[in-house]
C-alpha cells in the first residue's frame, strides 16, 4: 500500500492566503486605472472629485494589502500588478467600442469579484485566527460593496434616461445609438428623428404634401443632432447653444406642421425629441409656473416629481436655460433616489 504525505492544514491556508492577497491586489491595481480613466467621462466635478478619490483609496488598500502579504512571509508579485494596470488600459481601449452601459458591466463585475474575493479572504483569515488580517478583509469589503452599489445606481440611472454620473465618449455614444435604444438626451433625439421618418413614410395621403419637407427636415435636424453629440462633449457652451438654436426652430416647425396635417404619431415623436434636448415651451414642463420659481422654490418643487420621464424633462429644460447648478444636483439627486430604490440600494 503507497502512502501519501498529507500537509498540514495551516500550510495550506497560508499559501491560499497569500495566493488571494495576490490575486486581490492586482484586481486592485486594475481597479485603480479603471477609476482614473472614468474620471475623463465624469459629468459633473462631484463626481470626478470622487472617482479620483475612489483611486487614491484604492492606492491606500493596494498598500494594505502588500503590507499584509509581506508580515505573512508572502512576495509581492511586482508583475502582476503591472499586467492588471496594463490590462485596465486595454479593456478602456476595448469598451470604446461598447456602449456605456456594457462598459459600467465589466466594471461591476470586477467590483463583485472583489468583494467576493474579500469574503473568502475573511473566512481564511478567520479559520486561522488572524484578526489583522479579518479587518483587513472587513475593510476591503465594505469597499467594494459601496462601488458595487455605486455602479448598480449608475446603471439604473442610465435605464432610467438618466442624466447618468458618467458620459459616454463620443465613440460610446455612436455605439449605443447603433446596438440598443438608449436613453440619454442626444441618442433620444436621433431614435425619435427616426420614429418621425418611419411614420412619415407610412403617413395617410392627408400629410402626404408634409412628407417631403419633413424628411427633408429630419435629415437636416438628424445630422445636426449627430454633430451636437461631439459639440457638446468637445466643444464650449457657446456652440453647443448655437447647435441648439437651429435645431429648436427645426423641431418645432415640423412638430406644428405634423399636428395641423393630422400626423399626431409623426408630432409626439417629435415632441420627445422636444423635451430630451430642452426646447419645450415652460408650460409644458410638470411642474406649473416653473420659468417663474426662485432656486429654492426650484429645488423644492423638483424634490417633489416621482417619474423619471419628468425630472429628465426639467432637467433638460434647466440645463439648455438658466443652468442654476442647484437646481440641476437636485434634479440629478432626485433621479439616483429613484434609481436605487429600483435596484434596492440603500
Amino acid at each position: 500500500m503507497v502512502s501519501t504525505q498529507t500537509r498540514p492544514t495551516g500550510t495550506i491556508s497560508h499559501t491560499t492566503i497569500a495566493q488571494q492577497l495576490r490575486t486581490i491586489l492586482a484586481l486592485t491595481n486594475a481597479e485603480i486605472q479603471i477609476a482614473e480613466i472614468r474620471q475623463a467621462q465624469a459629468r459633473t466635478d462631484a463626481v470626478r472629485d470622487e472617482l479620483a478619490g475612489n483611486a487614491q483609496k484604492g492606492r491606500s488598500r493596494a498598500q494594505d494589502i502588500e503590507k499584509a502579504l509581506r508580515e505573512r512571509g508572502g512576495v509581492v508579485d511586482v508583475v502582476r500588478p503591472v499586467i492588471g494596470r496594463a490590462t485596465a488600459a486595454a479593456k478602456s481601449v476595448i469598451e470604446q467600442a461598447q456602449p456605456l452601459d456594457e462598459a459600467l458591466l465589466g466594471d461591476l463585475a470586477l467590483e463583485q469579484q472583489l468583494v467576493g474575493r474579500a469574503m473568502y479572504l475573511k473566512a481564511l483569515a478567520t479559520g486561522r485566527q488572524d484578526s489583522e488580517l479579518v479587518a483587513l478583509a472587513d475593510k476591503l469589503i465594505d469597499a467594494h460593496t459601496e462601488t458595487v452599489q455605486w455602479i448598480t445606481t449608475v446603471l439604473a440611472e442610465e435605464a432610467l434616461g438618466g442624466p447618468a454620473a458618467l458620459r459616454r465618449t463620443p465613440t460610446q455614444w455612436v455605439s449605443g445609438m447603433a446596438t440598443r435604444a438608449v436613453t440619454l438626451p442626444a441618442t433620444l433625439a436621433a431614435r425619435g428623428l427616426d420614429r418621425a421618418a418611419d411614420a412619415l413614410r407610412n403617413a395617410p395621403s392627408v400629410v402626404g404634401g408634409l412628407r417631403d419637407r419633413v424628411g427633408q427636415t429630419v435629415d437636416e435636424v438628424s445630422e445636426t443632432a449627430n454633430r451636437a453629440g461631439d459639440t457638446v462633449v468637445n466643444a464650449g457652451e457657446t456652440a453647443a447653444r448655437s447647435v441648439a438654436a437651429g435645431r429648436d426652430a427645426a423641431l418645432e416647425a415640423v412638430e406644428g406642421s405634423a399636428r395641423a396635417q393630422g400626423a399626431p404619431g409623426v408630432a409626439d415623436s417629435i415632441h420627445q425629441v422636444r423635451e430630451a434636448t430642452g426646447i419645450v415651451e415652460s408650460g409644458e414642463l410638470p411642474i406649473e409656473g416653473y420659468a417663474d420659481l426662485n432656486v429654492g422654490e426650484a429645488v423644492s418643487a423638483v424634490k417633489e416629481l416621482t417619474e423619471p420621464t419628468e425630472i429628465r424633462v426639467v432637467l433638460a429644460y434647466e440645463e439648455a436655460h438658466k443652468n442654476r447648478q442647484r437646481v440641476v444636483s437636485a434634479a440629478e439627486d432626485r433621479l439616483a433616489e429613484i434609481a436605487k430604490d429600483v435596484v434596492g440600494v440603500q
